[in-house]
């Protein structure tokens, strides 16, 4: 059924550009497809997203924002903070590699958005996931598990780390035999690191 301009929302219009975007790619992509597959106008789009540049980039934070949501958990768990940092890295690698591996054609429509005008958006992604790789390497100074004296910059020095298991640059990797292994052994490696 056709939305109308009374009930189309931000959240039915991201829905609508990813399906578009996963049909016609970023290049092909337009706002009039988006409206053409809610039933509206292309005005009705803009209602909600002023610009093109301003609807990518909201699509590109939705698709960022799910694995954001589900790391959150981790970190507010009640498991001691070595657990938790070891759990945070891998669903970090997991979620990474479902979506290369679930959805190809938006993970490389994703990685296209993600490299152009939406820098902002991904610089806010990697401070939130830093923001709580911090809460988790402080929670373990705090319990003297991990032996740190500045939990944030511990804590983006094992984002860059480990970027080869998150940073879609690899995505191609993530797939080769080993990678499971290669992954563990960094982790162990900087576990005992911190444990000083």
């Amino acid at each position: 059924m056709p939305a109308t301009s009374e009930t189309l929302t931000a959240e039915r219009i991201l829905e609508a550009t990813e399906e578009v975007l996963r049909r016609h790619g970023p290049a092909k992509a337009t706002v009039v497809d988006v409206a053409r597959a809610l039933g509206v106008s292309h005005g009705s789009v803009y209602r909600h997203f002023r610009t093109k540049a301003a609807l990518r980039e909201a699509v590109t934070k939705r698709w960022l924002d799910r694995t954001t949501d589900v790391l959150a958990g981790i970190v507010t768990s009640a498991d001691d903070p070595e657990a938790r940092l070891r759990d945070w890295l891998a669903a970090l690698f997991a979620a990474k590699r479902r979506k290369a591996g679930d959805d190809p054609e938006l993970f490389a429509t994703y990685s296209v958005l993600a490299g152009e005008a939406v820098e902002t958006v991904v610089s806010e992604h990697i401070a939130e996931l830093t923001g709580q790789l911090t809460e988790i390497v402080r929670a373990g100074a705090d319990a003297g598990v991990f032996a740190t004296e500045d939990p944030a910059t511990t804590a983006r020095a094992l984002f860059q780390a480990t970027g080869r298991f998150h940073d879609p640059g690899y995505a191609k990797e993530w797939e080769q035999p080993g990678a499971e292994s290669d992954f563990e052994a960094l982790v162990d490696l900087l576990v005992r690191g911190l444990r000083g």
